[in-house]
């Protein structure tokens, strides 16, 4: 099963995060958002659908691929769902490196943060270029 949610870049956007890596729904950014790689997300973690919630609550592997469909450049993720996860924050979907959850945590044991992103898509992200955010499962 394949969903994807539509989000953009920000000048800001500097992806040094060690251990996360974060989309929001929140249109602006400061340098101070380091995990930050989308803003202005069509939707937030509590909006997902029924089917990809049940699925990531059974400790799944997950695919998460970002995509800049404009320069034809992506990125993939792999981590796992958690039987902890909640998905009750309104504006944002974070994937964590370690075993950590809270609300807005889509999946955690991620192979990879912000910071291992290729600086290229990074720096492609800072002229507002739309993002892909495709979560596999």
């Amino acid at each position: 099963m394949k969903f994807t949610i539509r989000a953009e870049g920000h000048p800001n956007i500097r992806a040094t995060h060690r251990t996360t890596f974060e989309i929001t729904k929140e249109k602006n950014l400061t340098p101070k958002g380091d995990c930050i790689v989308g803003v202005n997300a069509e939707i937030g973690i509590s909006e997902l659908p029924e089917k990809i919630k049940r699925l990531l609550l059974l400790d799944r592997q997950v695919k998460i691929v970002l995509e800049l469909p404009e320069y034809g450049i992506k990125e993939t993720v792999r981590a796992y769902g958690d039987s902890r996860l909640s998905f009750s924050h309104s504006t944002d979907i974070v994937i964590r490196k370690s075993n950590y959850v809270c609300g807005r945590t889509l999946a955690i044991r991620a192979n990879r943060a912000a910071i291992d992103f290729s600086r290229e898509f990074v720096e492609l992200l800072k002229d507002r270029t739309e993002l892909l955010f495709t979560i596999e499962l």
